[in-house]
């Protein structure tokens, strides 16, 4: 069958830009949506607009979910977005040898069959 890049610019709204979604609406292969993206910068344009649509809910509902008050987002919105304000998570690594003691270092040469050691 023959498609326009009409058909999938039409059958991509309200799809969240989930291919495998547009794929059923068109009647097509996965591959023939990822052609048609690839080849046709409006089909790529619609499919881009959409994400973003998709951002721009989610990004909705957790200023919703802020202005709920809810903990569990205000404590994760500050770790992502607040560390100018302190709030990025912070982690200490330590590491030690063998009982806490130095780490112990080892030289390890490669030997390599028919190729002279000062080409190495």
């Amino acid at each position: 069958m023959t498609y326009k890049a009409s058909d999938f610019i039409q059958a991509i709204p309200g799809t969240g830009g989930i291919i495998s979604t547009i794929q059923k609406r068109v009647g097509c292969s996965y591959n023939t949506v990822r052609k048609y993206v690839d080849n046709y910068p409006t089909v790529a344009a619609a499919l881009h607009e959409e994400r973003e649509r998709m951002l721009d809910l989610a990004e909705s509902t957790i200023i919703g979910a802020l202005a709920e008050r809810d903990l569990a987002t205000s404590k994760w919105f500050l770790t992502v977005k607040g560390g100018e304000r302190g709030y990025a998570p912070t982690s200490k690594h330590e590491h030690t040898g063998e009982q806490g003691g130095p780490i112990q270092m080892t030289t390890v040469q490669q030997e390599i069959i028919g190729v002279p050691e000062d080409a190495i």
